[in-house]
């Protein structure tokens, strides 16, 4: 043990590399509630989005899901070349998110979503039928799989592009 480690050196050094990164680095604390971080723009979030539109019934998803937590039903009839999709639910609580039924959709009808608050109190709140699982407002699709939708979404809000909240 050196004369100078017991004077407290390495606790002088350790406090002042503390006290110059508070000095020089910006704010990211956001008031959760009230703010909202924009999350990156490929995440492979905790929800699925589906564009009904675009789905013909063929159940490539269903079939594509590892653990099985997709269920497709169509209706027998065809119509404009496309079955009528009468039950679609996914059970987000077996969900691994993956993305392979994202890449499997062959007419770009299901997205990762790029929602993070999914949390419920029951596991029977998590099996979602089609009416929950369409795009709306609050069920915006990120760009995992699909690069030419990047240029639409907001940039990340921490740390990857160099930029916080309040420089943006």
């Amino acid at each position: 043990m050196s004369k100078f480690d017991r004077f407290g050196l390495g606790l002088a050094k350790g406090l002042a590399l503390t006290g110059k990164t508070l000095l020089s680095r910006p704010n990211i604390t956001v008031q959760y509630p009230e703010q909202r971080l924009d999350v990156s723009r490929r995440l492979r979030g905790p929800e699925l989005v589906w564009v009904a539109l675009k789905c013909t019934g063929c159940a490539t998803c269903a079939k594509s899901c590892p653990q099985g937590s997709i269920e497709l039903a169509t209706s027998q009839e065809l119509v404009d070349n496309k079955y009528e999709v009468v039950e679609f639910l996914v059970d987000h609580g077996r969900c691994m998110f993956c993305g392979l039924c994202v890449e499997a959709c062959p007419f770009d009808a299901l997205y990762m979503g790029r929602g993070y608050e999914r949390a419920a109190y029951r596991r029977g709140d998590l099996v979602l039928p089609k009416e929950k699982l369409q795009m709306s407002a609050d069920r915006q699709p990120s760009a995992y799989c699909r690069p030419e939708m990047e240029a639409e979404l907001p940039l990340q809000t921490l740390l990857v592009y160099g930029q916080t909240r309040a420089k943006r």
